[in-house]
Order: C-alpha cells, then sequence, then structure tokens
C-alpha cells in the first residue's frame, strides 16, 4: 500500500512530444528530495491532454526509471470508461505500484454510472490498489459518498483516495474508514494527518520534494501553511510551466515544455519567477 509523501510528477516533454532522457534523471531529483513515491499523469502531469499510447509510455518510463526506489502510482482517469479501463490494465502489466482514477470531467453523471465506472477501472487493475481521485474542482463535481461506499463493497482492491478538495470541510468527508486517504492541497496536511490521512499526493513536490517530504514526516501546521503559501506563489504563473521552469533552475534537465492549450512561461514571467526564488 501506498504511504508518505509522493509527488504529483510533471510529464518531461521535448516540444510536443515526451522528452524519454529526461525521465531518469527527473526521478532521480524525486527520489533524492526524500519522496516516497510519485503519481504519474494526473492533474499537474497534464495527464488527460495525452493519448493512451503516450500515457502508457510515460507509465512505463516512469516504473523503469524508479527501479524500486520510490512507488509508482499510474492516474489512469479518461473521459471513457474503455480508455480508462485499457489504462489501468496497462498500468498493472507495466510494474505500476497502484491505480488511480478521477471522475471522467465534462459529463455529470449519475451515482450508478459513476459506480460503473469505478468499477470497471478496479478491476481491470485488480489485485494492484485502486484509489479514487476526488477533485471537485476538476471533474466538474464531488463523487458521491454513497458511490464509495457502495465501491467499497465491489471492488476487494480498493485501497483509498487522493482528496483535492478544499476547504477542510470538503476534505474531511472523505476520511471514510477504512480507506487510506491522501491529502492534495498542501495547506491541508497537518489538519489531513492529524485527522487520519496517510500521507500526501502534492504537485508542489513535483519541483520542491524535499519541502513537502518534511512536512509529511514531522507535520505541522506552520509547516503546512509555508507549503499553501508557497503554492499561492507559484500559482501566480501558469503552473505547470513554472514548475518544469523551477526544476530547470534546479538542476533538472527538464525542459519547459507543456502539451497545449496549456502554456509556456512569457519572458517576462520567467524573469519574474527566477527573481523571486532567488530571494525567497
Amino acid at each position: 500500500m501506498l504511504r508518505g509523501a509522493l509527488a504529483a510528477a510533471i510529464t518531461p516533454l521535448d516540444g510536443d512530444r515526451l522528452d524519454e532522457d529526461a525521465f531518469a534523471p527527473y526521478v532521480d531529483f524525486l527520489a533524492g528530495g526524500g519522496l516516497d513515491g510519485l503519481l504519474a499523469l494526473g492533474t499537474t502531469g497534464e495527464g488527460l491532454l495525452f493519448s493512451r499510447a503516450e500515457r502508457q509510455r510515460a507509465v512505463e518510463l516512469f516504473v523503469a526509471a524508479a527501479g524500486g526506489r520510490l512507488q509508482v502510482a499510474a492516474h489512469c482517469g479518461a473521459q471513457t470508461t474503455a480508455d480508462t479501463v485499457a489504462l489501468a490494465a496497462h498500468a498493472a502489466e507495466a510494474g505500476a505500484a497502484a491505480v488511480a482514477v478521477i471522475g471522467p470531467p465534462y459529463f455529470q453523471f449519475d451515482e450508478r454510472s459513476l459506480l460503473d465506472h469505478f468499477e470497471a477501472a478496479a478491476a481491470a487493475c485488480a489485485p494492484l490498489p485502486f484509489y479514487v481521485y476526488e477533485f471537485e474542482r476538476a471533474s466538474g463535481y464531488a463523487v458521491p459518498i454513497a458511490v464509495l461506499l457502495e465501491l467499497r463493497e465491489r471492488a476487494s482492491n480498493l485501497a483509498g483516495l487522493k482528496v483535492s478538495d478544499a476547504p477542510f470541510e470538503k476534505f474531511r468527508a472523505y476520511l471514510i474508514e477504512p480507506l487510506d486517504v491522501f491529502v492534495g492541497p498542501e495547506a491541508l496536511i497537518f489538519d489531513g494527518i492529524e485527522a487520519g490521512a496517510v500521507g500526501a499526493v502534492s504537485g508542489l513536490a513535483a519541483a520542491f520534494p524535499d519541502r513537502v517530504a518534511a512536512v509529511v514526516r514531522e507535520p505541522t501546521e506552520a509547516g503546512a501553511i509555508e507549503l499553501g503559501e508557497l503554492r499561492a506563489a507559484v500559482e501566480r504563473f501558469p503552473r505547470h510551466a513554472a514548475l518544469k521552469f523551477v526544476l530547470g533552475l534546479r538542476g533538472v534537465p527538464v525542459g519547459e515544455d507543456v502539451r497545449r492549450p496549456l502554456r509556456q512561461l512569457s519572458e517576462g514571467e520567467r524573469e519574474e519567477l527566477r527573481g523571486w526564488l532567488e530571494s525567497s
């Protein structure tokens, strides 16, 4: 089972293609930052913007680069159940340690639709641990608690959730026994772990693994607040490109390229971000 501090990893690109040579040094950087694992192809990893083949290849590259040092969870959520099932089955075959799936965005699904979707995804990767990725802002709706309670009965490999909802009142609702819950918003790491969460899956950890790992290992309210402030500072810029730019400044050979319609930083934004990092 997953535990501890995981990075919601970026996906290295060279132009509009996977930068296969960058995966290994990037994973080395994450491992050196004290993390326990990574989530590939989630929100920070631009997952839903890639084709099925690209996502499968990226999972293979992350698993190979990790070499057992980090646990690699693969986000396999997609717009259709067929694609989600195919991605989940491939992740299990590729050696991922777990599969996570967000509810398909755009359409408003009823409880039966969502339950059938998650059950099919969990079955496709069984007995690999399966996690529901709850993120109301990204999917457009919150996964009903009733769906998770029923899924717990139907899917023997349902291990837990990653919950990226805020404020804490929304997060707390998903602390469902005996499921393992990972905190998404860094500002909630202290409150979440105090309330029973088993770790964090952090977008900030994609570029600041050491800082996030330290707070997850020894959670303090002050540490969580500092991470929240760091997140707010990064999100003054286009976040995906900003995290990749920060990685470059930290010596990781990762380019700033992102999959459109995400955009790169302007030259002014690069200078502002560089100045902020040097002064912080």
